[in-house]
């Protein structure tokens, strides 16, 4: 069994910086792919970024590239995102998931119970 605990949400500008980070206990991650997914109110849940057990290769939605860096440090059990140059459109609750690498993607099993993001305009 995996916790996934996300921390770092909160109130930001628009144009600002927050890190997210997610911890882990219960088990090692360092075999596991880790996602940051979103979820925007009325809108679906998505994948913003993702990354395997070895630091690569790393997936980023269009909607983030270039503004999200997502990393992790297997030693301290611990995914990181890196969200700079924040728009009023990356309001959500940001989730952390770990899961089996699956081909290109991974079966996410895990879930962290969310933090909430506010970019303000």
């Amino acid at each position: 069994q995996v916790q996934l605990v996300e921390s770092g949400g909160g109130l930001v500008q628009a144009g600002g910086s927050l890190r997210l980070s997610c911890a882990a206990s219960g088990r090692r991650l360092s075999s596991y792919a880790m996602g940051w997914f979103r979820r925007a109110p009325g809108k679906e849940r998505e994948l913003v970024a993702s990354i395997r057990w070895s630091g690569s290769p790393t997936y980023y939605a269009d909607s983030v590239k270039g503004r999200f860096t997502i990393s992790r440090d297997n030693a301290k059990n611990t995914v990181y995102l890196q969200m700079n140059a924040l728009k009023p459109e990356d309001t959500a609750v940001y989730y952390c998931a770990a899961g089996v690498p699956a081909g290109a993607g991974a079966m996410y099993d895990y879930w962290g119970q969310g933090t909430q993001v506010t970019v303000s305009s």
